[in-house]
């Protein structure tokens, strides 16, 4: 069974920057540097257990531009079991509570791009690089 909750205890973080470090910083080979930033203690973080193992994170902060969702990881081997889409509705549901109203985006990679179209987002703009990784930013429709 998948459960998603609000990492607010320290060491539900903990689970979930372990995952993102496994996801991001090993298997990406994005610079830890560049997945850790300062926006870590403002920021709302989600844990993925399945049976009560971690498995998945994500997190979710204002913006100047509205609500970013950031840093969504799954790990290899709970991929395509719907984990990505529990957390991504877990994050929705609290951001439309809590942030009712406000422009909705991320930076999607290139492979999650169809994940992200499949649950109501749509892209804008061109393709883009970071941490060499191609991105394209999504928008929540209306």
């Amino acid at each position: 069974m998948i459960q998603v909750i609000r990492a607010a205890q320290e060491q539900d973080r903990k689970q979930a920057f372990k995952i993102r470090e496994q996801v991001f910083v090993e298997e990406q080979k994005v610079p830890r540097e560049a997945e850790y930033d300062t926006f870590e203690d403002s920021a709302n973080h989600y844990l993925a257990t399945i049976d009560g193992v971690p498995c998945g994170a994500a997190r979710w902060r204002t913006t100047e531009s509205g609500v970013k969702l950031e840093r969504f990881a799954v790990l290899p081997n709970y991929r395509n079991r719907q984990v990505g889409e529990q957390v991504l509705k877990a994050v929705l549901q609290d951001v439309q509570t809590e942030q009712p109203g406000k422009k909705v985006y991320l930076h999607a990679q290139l492979p999650a791009v169809n994940f992200y179209r499949r649950n109501g987002f749509v892209t804008e703009g061109d393709m883009f690089t970071e941490c060499d990784i191609q991105h394209y930013k999504m928008t929540l429709a209306g």
